[in-house]
């Protein structure tokens, strides 16, 4: 199923996250790929205003929501803390290196993500910037929803992926994508890389 950006977010920003709490409360395995930004799960609150003003300042919305917008984000967050929900995520290098938000929103966000590591229900790899590319080039940003759904976001709408066999090739592109990260102590180092080069 297809779905604009336009027509999702024209009832508010607020409105959009808070259409996504029923999912994520029933998911218990996440999987996510992002190429270029941290995904929501492990994000900061003024991280997430930055990415949302950006959002508002492309794609004006009849409603000036986003500071409710923040809290919603924020409090869908519980899910990292709570039950048995369990989030692999991959990242790609240069998403350390993204200046949203400027270097102090950035600074605080890696710092962020680097201690999200040690939650018992986050699984963070990072794909150096020399991985060897072999497997797979870098893909679109996703999040698999246990083996049910795929949600895709691109540039000009939201694309929610259900059937069985490209469910199964966004599982096998994350399987593949995961071998290239690297975890733990080589994970952290590039993360303290990431906030050293911060000027």
């Amino acid at each position: 199923m297809w779905t604009q950006w336009r027509r999702l977010e024209r009832p508010g920003l607020r409105r959009e996250q808070e259409s996504a709490i029923p999912q994520w409360e029933q998911t218990r395995r996440f999987r996510i790929y992002s190429p270029f930004l941290v995904p929501g799960p492990v994000q900061t609150a003024p991280y997430i205003r930055a990415l949302l003003t950006a959002v508002r300042d492309r794609r004006p919305t009849p409603v000036d929501d986003i500071k409710e917008a923040v809290e919603v984000r924020v409090a869908k967050q519980h899910v990292t803390h709570e039950g048995d929900h369990q989030f692999a995520i991959v990242l790609e290098e240069n998403v350390l290196r993204h200046q949203i938000g400027g270097p102090v929103v950035l600074r605080g966000q890696l710092e962020h993500l680097r201690n999200a590591m040690s939650l018992p229900s986050v699984t963070l790899g990072i794909i150096p910037f020399d991985a060897d590319r072999s497997l797979l080039r870098p893909v679109e940003m996703f999040f698999l929803f246990d083996d049910t759904e795929v949600s895709v976001e691109l540039v000009s709408g939201w694309l929610r992926v259900t059937q069985p066999s490209e469910i199964e090739m966004y599982a096998e592109a994350f399987r593949r994508l995961s071998e290239m990260a690297v975890y733990g102590t080589a994970a952290r180092a590039l993360i303290g890389q990431a906030i050293e080069a911060i000027k």
